[in-house]
């Protein structure tokens, strides 16, 4: 059993159906009307709309919110979409354009005084709706919130088939003193087989949390408890509530992960000392609607495409329950794949707060910061994590890959050396990819005898990893060393993965240093076709096309990698590709004492070029 995304389908497919049956009379937001999902950026900039031409009137603000809603820019779309909605209050769309931005940008208290304004004015929206209805949940207003239900709920949508509202309203009625009319009203919904799992989970904790443990436990066989990790501290707990540590420590027993889950391994400490274990998943009513509204959210996330209103109600579950780790660390992951890194780091650093320092999500975090290219703050994140967890083998792993990252390769050999003694007892296949990124890290610094044990190492391991077959072949025919062997492996590792134009330029290489020029065009062409870009490929092709007669084309590529090589960068030589310009390859290869021979082109070309 695994930790993370282990909701059973079914339930997972009514919280969708549910929220987005919801959803459709909202005027939907900027967000859910773009057709593809707009492109983020890697570093939160000053206000992307900043410098807005328009900023009078409905037209100014309005452009200004969409373009900052292109940019994933919450906090400046936030700003506009107010300013909009002020200027047309009547405007439906423009506010909930203006609450989902609000929200999303954490300015929750804002958005409450917006939706209850409308509320006010009669103008009433679905998501101002949810919006209120969280409000009257943080403040404990249950008898407020069943009326506010009861009057706004989905018309023609029976209660007990309402997930949402559902759940929400039969919380309520425990929080107002009337747990036998909540009890009722989930075991009502729970006649929806569709909906079972989740109503079956809600109906365990509230039965928990009078005490009622046989019945929790029961219900909790047939719900989604084991799709996350509040649901296996719920199941845990209310095992110890019934002296049956035995199931409890069964449960963790077969739950991959367990052991990186700080709360997991206290909880387990307590299960074996015998030590009291109180059922403290849930307080009250207000906790468990937390756990309906993550839930819904993390069912939103799902596709390629994550709905706008996934981050909304981890937003929600995070304001209603500020001392909630889990909704922090959700909000956080969700503003992080939106590379909102300056939002996603106030949410991480409240989970810290908290003493909640998750070790899978900061590997997550730090993995999203280097890819954003912040690579000091990826360096820093990976230094706590170490600090915090020396003996965790992948947070060292992760401070190497960082340090290798940002080219400081013998930084980054010590973290690897670490990691790697701590997997002394492990299995192998946790073993090949530290040594590969040793491996990695030691060519580049100049040592590749160690690199290359490194590399073979692991291809004992896994000797059908592609980019492993690929950089140990490439190595050796870069340094002209093993070529047949080299092609041979690069030979395989295109069959592995066909379309990756770092292999076919590989492959093409090898063709090129083994003479055998012909060959290497079509996978050198195909490497271009993936990697126009690269300057490395661009100038490779060009050797290629030289040794083909191509050589106009040949100077084309030259020209081009010379373009797109930045200064100082050391990813071609610069020098010699100028040398190659002006003298052609011949001569250049003859200076260097390669005794290259250039075969006569199928086609001959006149070139007046003096480099001929």
């Amino acid at each position: 059993m695994t930790l993370t995304k282990i909701r059973p389908v079914s339930s997972r497919l009514a919280l969708i159906a549910a929220l987005m049956s919801m959803a459709g009379g909202l005027a939907m937001p900027a967000w859910a009307q773009t057709e593809t999902r707009p492109a983020a950026r890697p570093v939160h900039q000053e206000d992307s709309a900043e410098n807005a031409p328009l900023t009078e009137g409905l037209a100014g603000p309005y452009l200004a919110a969409r373009l900052a809603t292109v940019d994933n820019d919450f906090r400046a779309a936030a700003r506009y979409f107010a300013k909009a909605a002020a200027k047309d209050p009547s405007d439906s769309y423009l506010q909930d354009s203006a609450l989902v931005a609000l929200t999303s940008a954490g300015d929750v208290d804002r958005a409450v005084a917006m939706a209850d304004r409308l509320i006010a004015q009669d103008n009433y929206t679905e998501l101002a709706g949810l919006v209120h209805r969280a409000k009257l949940i943080r403040d404990g207003e249950w008898d407020a919130l069943i009326a506010f239900i009861d009057e706004h709920r989905q018309p023609g949508v029976a209660l007990q088939d309402d997930l949402l509202d559902g759940i929400i309203r039969a919380w309520a009625m425990l929080g107002a003193g009337r747990a036998s009319d909540a009890m009722q009203a989930f075991e009502e919904m729970g006649q929806n087989e569709s909906i079972l799992p989740i109503v079956n989970y809600h109906l365990a904790l509230a039965r928990a949390l009078v005490g009622d443990y046989e019945a929790a436990s029961t219900l909790m066989q047939d719900s989604e408890a084991n799709g996350h990790l509040l649901g296996i501290q719920s199941q845990a707990q209310i095992l110890a509530q019934l002296d049956r540590r035995d199931e409890a420590l069964a449960l963790l027993d077969n739950l991959n992960g367990a052991d990186q889950e700080p709360q997991l391994v206290a909880l387990r400490k307590q299960l074996e000392s015998g030590d009291p274990i109180a059922f403290d998943v849930v307080s009250g009513p207000r906790d468990g609607i937390t756990h309906l509204l993550l839930s819904f959210a993390s069912a939103l996330s799902g596709g390629a495409d994550p709905e706008p209103l996934s981050l909304i109600h981890a937003r929600l579950a995070a304001w209603i329950t500020p001392d909630n780790p889990e909704a922090h660390l959700m909000v956080a992951q969700f503003l992080q794949e939106r590379q909102q890194f300056d939002l996603a780091e106030a949410e991480f650093e409240t989970v810290r707060r908290m003493g909640q320092m998750r070790p899978q999500a900061e590997l997550s975090r730090i993995d999203a910061l280097a890819r954003a290219d912040r690579a000091e703050a990826a360096e820093k994140a990976a230094l706590a994590l170490t600090a915090a967890y020396p003996d965790m083998a992948p947070a060292w792993i992760a401070l190497g890959d960082v340090m290798r990252q940002q080219e400081e390769y013998e930084a980054a050999i010590p973290s690897y050396d670490k990691a790697l003694k701590l997997l002394e007892d492990a299995p192998d296949q946790a073993r090949w990819f530290p040594l590969y990124a040793r491996g990695i890290a030691l060519e580049r610094a100049g040592m590749f005898d160690r690199a290359e044990a490194d590399m073979l190492a692991a291809l004992e391991i896994r000797p059908d990893q592609a980019s492993l077959l690929n950089y140990l072949g490439y190595s050796w025919i870069d340094r002209n060393e093993n070529l047949d062997r080299a092609l041979a492996m690069i030979e395989k590792a295109v069959k592995l993965s066909p379309d990756d134009g770092y292999i076919q330029d590989s492959l093409a290489w090898a063709y090129y240093r083994l003479g055998r020029y012909q060959e290497a065009v079509a996978p050198m062409e195909l490497a271009i076709g993936t990697m126009a870009s690269d300057p490395v490929v661009n100038d490779h092709l060009g050797d290629i096309y030289w040794m083909v007669g191509r050589k106009r084309e040949a100077q084309i590529q030259w020209k081009r990698a010379l373009s797109l090589a930045p200064a100082g960068s050391g990813e071609v030589d610069l020098d010699r590709i100028r040398d190659k310009l002006d003298r052609g390859l011949t001569a250049v290869l003859q200076d260097e004492g390669d005794e290259a021979e250039t075969p006569v082109p199928e086609t001959p070309e006149r070139d007046t070029d003096a480099s001929e």
